[in-house]
């Protein structure tokens, strides 16, 4: 494990490091990681992680290129892998992750929010709608991320 990264100072809303966790770190947690980097620079450290590695996916990065965010060299990290397992807030996108980082929070000072986020890889149709359900996903974290920051 590296060297601890410092937790929120006192009367401080902002934690000074960051993990998105999904369950594949293939889609959601990706977005949110590079979404959340672009919008707070480096204010704060943020990463993402996966309770398992899924594969690249060609959605999540087209959607993200159209905000001019490339993530195809984003390679899935499993939460076992990280080089450093502490965070000041771990944010969940689905229930597998979630009871995975309560789990892995254990006895830490840590903050655990879940945000309940839809799998796009999941909806079927056309090209077109499968792009959409993507876009919506992305929009979602992006929104979540800026309330939860207070980012107008």
């Amino acid at each position: 494990m590296s060297e601890r990264r410092g937790s929120t100072s006192p009367g401080s809303s902002s934690p000074s490091s960051v993990l998105f966790v999904c369950g594949l770190n293939a889609i959601r947690s990706p977005m949110a990681e590079n979404l959340a980097k672009r919008l707070l620079g480096t204010a704060m450290f943020i990463q993402s992680a996966g309770v398992e590695a899924g594969d690249r996916d060609l959605f999540a990065e087209e959607v993200m290129g159209e905000l001019g965010l490339d993530i195809s060299t984003h390679k899935p990290t499993m939460l076992d892998d990280l080089d450093d397992s502490y965070f000041d807030l771990i944010i969940t996108l689905a229930p597998e992750a979630h009871h995975r980082a309560l789990q892995m929070a254990g006895a830490q000072a840590v903050e655990v929010e879940y945000w309940p986020t839809m799998d796009p890889s999941a909806v079927a149709g056309s090209r077109g709608q499968i792009l959409e359900a993507y876009r919506q996903t992305r929009d979602y974290l992006e929104a979540r991320i800026r309330a939860r920051f207070g980012i107008e």
